[in-house]
C-alpha cells in the first residue's frame, strides 16, 4: 500500500530562544532577518520596534521540525486514528455539540455546511478547542524566513499576519499558533483568516465554529461537494476521511440512545 505523508501540527511543544542555529548559519539567518525587516519597513510597518521587542523569540530549528513532522508516514486510516486519538475525539464529540447547539445549527442554517462536519474539523484540529498552539506566529514566520525555509510563503503569510492584528487592534505577540503559524481552534492560517475567519476574538468558539463554516461554504462553492470542501481544509485523503468518519459518529451515537 502507497504511504501517504502526514503532516502532523504538534501544538505543545515550546522551544528557546535561538542563540544559534544548527540548521542554517547565524550569518546568513542575521542577513535574512534585515532583509525582511527592510521590506516591512518599507511598507510601513514598525518591524524593528517588533524585532526589538522582549517577547521576539526566534524558534530553533524551526525547519527540522517541518522535516520531522514530513517524514512521518501512515499506513492506512486505522494508524491515522491512533495519531489523532481518533476514539478519544469520537467520545466527545456529541458533548462538543449539545454544548454549542445553538451556534452549530445557526452556522449549519447560514453556511450550508452539516453541523457535525463543522465539529468534526474543531475536534481534529484541536479538540474541540483544548488546545490553540504554544509557540507566537510573528515568531514562527520570522523564524522560517531566517533559515530559510519556505522563505516566500513565510513572508507572504507574515505580512498577512501584520494586516490581520492591524484591522482588529490587537498585539500580535499575544497570539497563539501551531510551529507552522495556524491559529485559533480553527487553525488558520493569517492568509485564511482575512478572507475567512468571522468575528474579532480567535478564541472565541462561535467565531471559530462560524469561520469554519463560512470556509468550507466557500469552498463547497468551488468545488461542488462538502467532502471536496474538507479536502481543501487540509488536503489529504485520510484527514478528509477522518472529519467526516467523526461527523458520522454523531448519527451513529445517536441512533443507540
Amino acid at each position: 500500500m502507497q504511504k501517504t505523508i502526514i503532516t502532523l501540527l504538534l501544538l505543545f511543544i515550546s522551544f528557546p530562544l535561538l542563540a544559534s542555529s544548527n540548521s542554517s548559519d547565524p550569518a546568513n539567518m542575521e542577513k535574512n532577518i534585515k532583509e525582511l525587516a527592510e521590506y516591512f519597513e518599507g511598507k510601513g510597518y514598525a518591524f524593528n520596534d517588533m524585532l526589538k521587542d522582549s517577547r521576539f523569540k526566534l524558534v530553533d530549528n524551526i525547519t527540522k521540525k517541518f522535516t520531522r513532522a514530513a517524514e512521518v508516514r501512515i499506513e492506512d486510516f486505522s494508524d491515522y486514528q491512533k495519531v489523532l486519538n481518533y476514539d478519544h475525539k469520537k467520545k466527545m464529540i456529541s458533548s462538543f455539540m449539545k454544548t454549542h447547539a445553538e451556534d452549530l445549527e445557526s452556522a449549519e442554517k447560514e453556511y450550508g455546511i452539516p453541523k457535525a462536519v463543522i465539529a468534526g474539523i474543531l475536534g481534529i484540529e484541536s479538540e474541540f478547542g483544548k488546545y490553540s498552539g504554544s509557540y507566537n506566529p510573528f515568531n514562527v514566520y520570522v523564524s522560517m524566513y531566517a533559515e530559510g525555509h519556505r522563505s516566500e510563503f513565510a513572508k507572504a503569510q507574515l505580512e498577512e499576519l501584520l494586516i490581520f492584528v492591524k484591522n482588529n487592534g490587537l498585539d500580535v505577540f499575544e497570539l497563539r499558533s501551531s510551529y507552522a503559524g495556524a491559529m485559533s481552534f480553527a487553525q488558520f492560517i493569517p492568509y485564511s483568516l482575512n478572507r475567512w475567519w468571522i468575528g474579532n476574538d480567535l478564541y472565541n468558539m462561535t467565531n471559530n465554529i462560524n469561520s469554519v463554516a463560512n470556509y468550507l461554504a466557500h469552498f463547497k462553492e468551488i468545488t461542488g461537494s462538502v467532502e471536496k470542501a474538507v479536502y481543501r481544509y487540509n488536503p489529504s485523503d485520510l484527514y478528509t476521511q477522518a472529519v467526516l468518519s467523526l461527523a458520522n459518529e454523531v448519527s451513529a451515537q445517536a441512533g443507540t440512545n
